[in-house]
């Protein structure tokens, strides 16, 4: 891909490197100005729409901004690892402030319309739950990134922009079910969560250690591109291997603290696997004493549950005494 000789990069040159994208700018600006259509709607209902909503659709935009119009847009195509700050973004802070900023519960308390078909809650089930989503993420940052995909979104813009939407997408669907901030069709219990940001930390990190020992350059059009005052071709892939890994396990760790937080807050009942585990324990510490709406209460907080559970351990008891003494009543009798 041929290129014009870039400047080299200093602090003013950044701040005042600034280019357009205009298929990207017209989308950012068509949901802004959606978003704050259905927000003034949803408070004419007499309700105000949460201000820190609307604070993480503006940085939403902001990073929307800084990834596709700033030096960050300017000095990607010359520079692999400003590449993968945009990468980075892309996948990852955008999609979480996006859904931070409840687009589905705002859009569904606006219009009073959500997916009534069976067909299509059972679909959009089906790609959220994080048994889709995960591999989605994995396969997105590996396909994209050790393989020769990125050669050939060098050499085609059109690959690019079908770059950019695979990482919105793939890490809307992730976190959207993970930050827990939206409508979502899954209650992921924390401890699910934990794990699952664990393992995407994992993915982020094969991928920037894999970069920073591949011996040879996989885009060899970055090399080409590379202007005279920046590093060498593998120093450059050594460098966006870095910042995948210490850039995408650090956003990821802040995650998992804020999650860990999170379950430390919650109720008993969400502090472990979830209703359904907690369901099972009720059922197994209540036995045939428990009541429909004793389970799904927290046992340890319901006081008619403890005394239901305080009678079945006093039946156990008075089980145990009569068993126990059988024998004694038989030996006294032979």
């Amino acid at each position: 891909m041929d290129m014009d000789p870039m400047p080299p990069a200093d602090f003013y040159r950044v701040l005042l490197a600034w280019t357009w994208a205009p298929a990207w700018d017209a989308v950012v600006v068509l949901a802004l100005i959606m978003y704050a259509v259905l927000v003034r709607r949803f408070n004419r209902t007499g309700t105000r729409w949460p201000i820190g909503s609307t604070v993480a659709a503006g940085a939403a935009v902001v990073a929307l901004v800084v990834a596709f119009n700033s030096a960050v847009a300017v000095y990607a195509p010359a520079l692999f690892w400003v590449h993968m700050l945009q990468h980075l973004m892309l996948i990852m802070v955008v999609p979480v402030l996006i859904v931070l900023s409840q687009p589905l519960r705002l859009w569904q308390s606006s219009t009073r319309s959500g997916p009534r078909s069976p067909g299509i809650r059972r679909a959009f089930g089906l790609v959220t739950t994080p048994l889709s989503t995960v591999p989605l993420y994995a396969a997105v940052l590996v396909g994209t990134h050790l393989t020769g995909f990125q050669q050939v979104m060098l050499d085609h813009m059109w690959v690019h922009e079908l770059e950019s939407v695979l990482y919105l997408i793939s890490g809307y669907l992730l976190f959207g079910a993970l930050v827990g901030a939206d409508l979502w069709p899954w209650r992921v219990p924390h401890l699910v969560r934990f794990v699952v940001l664990g393992a995407s930390m994992g993915i982020d990190a094969l991928v920037g250690v894999v970069l920073m020992m591949t011996s040879h350059p996989i885009a060899p059009s970055y090399a080409a591109a590379h202007p005279g005052w920046g590093p060498g071709a593998l120093a450059d892939q050594g460098a966006a291997g870095a910042v995948m890994w210490f850039g995408g396990d650090g956003l990821m760790m802040i995650l998992m603290i804020v999650t860990a937080v999170q379950w430390g807050r919650a109720g008993l009942r969400d502090q472990g696997a979830g209703a359904w585990l907690e369901g099972i324990r009720q059922r197994q510490l209540l036995g045939d004493c428990a009541t429909d709406d004793q389970v799904g209460t927290d046992l340890d907080d319901d006081d008619r549950a403890l005394r239901t559970y305080n009678l079945m351990l006093a039946g156990l008891h008075d089980g145990e005494r009569r068993g126990l003494s059988a024998p004694v009543r038989e030996a006294e009798s032979t």
